[in-house]
């Protein structure tokens, strides 16, 4: 249980898909002009990964890891597939990408035409194939896991566009410098949010780890010190006169 807790407000604050490897930074800028699309495109985003990472999670166990095929027979001990991990994970984001698309323009066309053709182009979000990439290179054990990383991990690019699209709304109404307007105060302020969630990077992160106690003498006091180093300089003094 605490290493799902752990996962999952690692994946919001410290390893955020925007403010820490900057992934998705396109859709991150073109849709959040109002929070309504941000809404809508950061609830996607949510569920094309949760859906995504745990059947990348299946695939890469059961079929593109070395000797993943074991399942089958003896035989295929040896098979090594993983040269296909890009393929077939972009083939499952594809497949669950077009599912949502569907599903948004059945159920809500005003969104769907807001969004245009930022919610197909969700097929090609970084953020989305490395939320799977991660997942592998972070050998995640279990499936739970998977899920917890995937939905967690939108959740965080959710907030990043919540966030600002909710500022850029506030802006319009600000005086800001002619030659800042529009992307250049939107970098700025990403930058100064990456920086906020920087800050988050100790949340998680325990004590000193109770060890063997340590053999090296205690530090004595300053005045002990120096009463030591004469009675040394005394003793060596001492013998050359002798």
């Amino acid at each position: 249980m605490i290493e799902h807790i752990e996962l999952f407000f690692k994946s919001i604050f410290i390893d955020n898909m925007v403010f820490a490897v900057f992934l998705g930074m396109c859709s991150y800028l073109a849709v959040s002009k109002k929070v309504a699309t941000a809404v809508g495109l950061g609830a996607a985003v949510i569920f094309v990964l949760a859906i995504t990472v745990p059947l990348n999670w299946l695939l890469d166990q059961y079929l593109l890891q070395p000797g993943a095929l074991k399942w089958l027979g003896p035989e295929y001990a040896d098979f090594d597939l993983s040269f296909l991990s890009f393929i077939m994970f972009i083939a499952t984001i594809a497949t669950m990408v077009q599912l949502v698309e569907i599903v948004v323009e059945k159920f809500s066309p005003s969104l769907y035409n807001s969004l245009g053709i930022f919610l197909p182009l969700i097929a090609v979000n970084c953020a989305i194939l490395g939320g799977s990439l991660f997942m592998q290179a972070r050998e995640i054990e279990t499936l739970g896991l998977a899920l917890n990383y995937g939905v967690s991990s939108g959740i965080g690019w959710f907030l990043a566009i919540l966030a600002i699209a909710a500022i850029r709304e506030k802006i319009r109404y600000s005086n800001v410098p002619a030659p800042l307007r529009g992307l250049g105060i939107t970098f700025i302020i990403t930058g100064l949010m990456g920086i906020g969630f920087l800050s988050f990077g100790g949340m998680l992160t325990g004590g000193d780890e109770e060890g063997e106690p340590s053999t090296e003498p205690e530090p004595t006091s300053q005045v002990e010190q120096i009463e030591t180093e004469k009675s040394v300089e005394l003793a060596n003094n001492t013998k050359i006169i002798e």
